[in-house]
């Protein structure tokens, strides 16, 4: 179900940042359930009516590069 509303996500992306702009949104079978400021907000919200498992809340971006997050660590060889 989730992998439905994220391909659905993915495909409307662009639209829906040009309506919300950078936001949340949770969707739930292709339908926009609400948009928020910020993930915690979403997910009260969403849980009020929508059984946790069951819809997707995802940021909006203008495109699917900026949704990729590097993270950056230091490394310590480990010796056997």
């Amino acid at each position: 179900m989730q992998d439905m509303d994220f391909s659905y996500f993915l495909e409307n992306m662009k639209g829906l940042y040009a309506k919300y702009g950078h936001r949340f949104v949770a969707v739930k079978n292709k339908v926009i359930l609400g948009v928020y400021e910020d993930f915690n907000e979403a997910l009260e919200n969403t849980l009020k009516t929508e059984e946790l498992g069951t819809f997707l809340i995802q940021e909006c971006f203008d495109s699917e590069e900026k949704m990729i997050q590097h993270f950056q660590s230091n490394v310590t060889p480990v010796l056997a």
